[in-house]
């Protein structure tokens, strides 16, 4: 029995996971729930699971929930509410899947308390890959993908470790504007972001698909989980996202993980590693044809790949400066602040201004996120002004 703190339940990630779980009642057992403010869902998923504790974020919606429930599930809150809920004796899993980098600390705590870590929160490695896997290390614990693309490359590398790859391949859908040329994206909108052709993702990483920095994310984590230098992970535009990502080894062999695009197996593989067991989901149906078509990614109108690439080289604080200004961009465009294209200015001059340090700690990394979220909420300003 896998006892599984799920951190971000009422998330997309969330969700499905314990639609996984409704299928494995005889391998695993809920005992950590979380919200920020959705605590109707939460509500409803405490009485369905009965989990030990539940963790919301923010005070007033951790309020209302204590007004309104009288069971016997203890309710952390605050700010420290997804820490504590992470060490909960009785876990022994824990599925980080809140959005950004507030998935950092909790990662870091259940490391430090010996809990195997199913990590859906790339944020978490591009921020604080290397604190975070020298702590794993150190601790023992492992980490398992839950990103389709890492969990694909974690399957295919399976029995031969990295040193058996040439390369990575990571996968990219293309997302809603693929083909368009710059002077297109100029007035698009959130909800045409929104309108991704494969996935159903949540609204930060949907933004994210539709400027490739969430490859360009994965790219940074790809490099932390399996220890490959940056050039030898490459990005390919697979616009079916049927191919979940590639390695090519040392041979020149190329091995692929197929799958519909359902997040279900590779959270589920998180869950029973290295035991696969069915999923009832849809499956790939060979008595089609099946077109699969690749081509590279357009890195002049996309320029989030090779800003993650330059500040993944870098190292040290600059992937964190990398994340942080993405976050304020997104956040601003998301609030009509800035449009589509200056998610990008927004970054790269964080970026071009940003004096990388090394990250020893958890106080390096927030006084490191601190500084980077300022500088680029004055991009934000500087190009609000620009755009009136």
């Amino acid at each position: 029995m896998n006892h599984i703190a799920i951190l971000g339940s009422t998330g997309s990630i969330g969700t499905q996971a314990l639609e996984v779980i409704r299928h494995l009642p005889e391998r695993s057992r809920v005992t950590v729930l979380t919200a920020h403010t959705q605590i109707d869902l939460l509500e409803r998923q405490m009485r369905e699971f009965e989990p030990l504790a539940v963790a919301v974020t923010d005070p007033e919606a951790a309020a209302r929930l204590r007004a309104r429930y009288a069971g016997p599930v203890r309710i952390f809150s605050g700010a420290r509410a997804l820490c504590e809920a992470a060490v909960l004796p009785e876990t022994d899993t824990v599925l980080t899947a809140v959005s950004g980098a507030v998935g950092i600390e909790p990662t870091l705590a259940a490391i430090a308390a010996g809990k195997t870590i199913a990590l859906a929160n790339k944020e978490t490695l591009v921020a604080a890959g290397d604190l975070v896997t020298a702590r794993a290390a150190e601790a023992g614990v492992r980490i398992l993908p839950v990103d389709s693309e890492h969990s694909a490359i974690f399957q295919c590398l399976e029995g031969r470790g990295p040193a058996a790859a040439e390369r990575l391949i990571l996968t990219a859908s293309g997302g809603p504007f693929r083909g368009y040329a710059k002077s297109q994206l100029a007035e698009v909108t959130v909800a045409d972001c929104l309108r991704h052709p494969t996935w159903n993702m949540g609204r930060k990483i949907t933004i994210d698909s539709a400027t490739l920095f969430n490859k360009g994310l994965e790219v940074i984590e790809a490099h932390h989980l399996f220890g490959m230098d940056y050039d030898a992970i490459r990005v390919t535009v697979h616009p079916q996202s049927i191919v979940h990502s590639m390695v090519e080894l040392r041979d020149g062999a190329v091995l692929a993980q197929l799958g519909v695009p359902d997040m279900k197996l590779p959270i589920q593989l998180a869950f029973t590693y290295p035991e696969r067991l069915p999923v009832p989901e849809e499956r790939l149906n060979w008595a089609e044809t099946l077109d699969l078509h690749f081509e590279p990614p357009a890195t002049d109108v996309f320029r989030s790949l090779p800003l993650a690439y330059a500040a993944g080289k870098v190292g040290k604080s600059a992937p964190l400066a990398l994340n942080a200004a993405n976050e304020v961009a997104v956040a601003a465009f998301c609030d009509g602040a800035i449009g589509f294209l200056a998610i990008f200015a927004v970054v790269e001059n964080v970026l071009a201004a940003h004096q990388p340090a090394e990250l020893r700690d958890w106080a390096d990394i927030v006084a490191a996120d601190t500084a980077a979220r300022a500088r680029a909420k004055e991009e934000v300003r500087r190009l609000q002004k620009l755009r009136v």
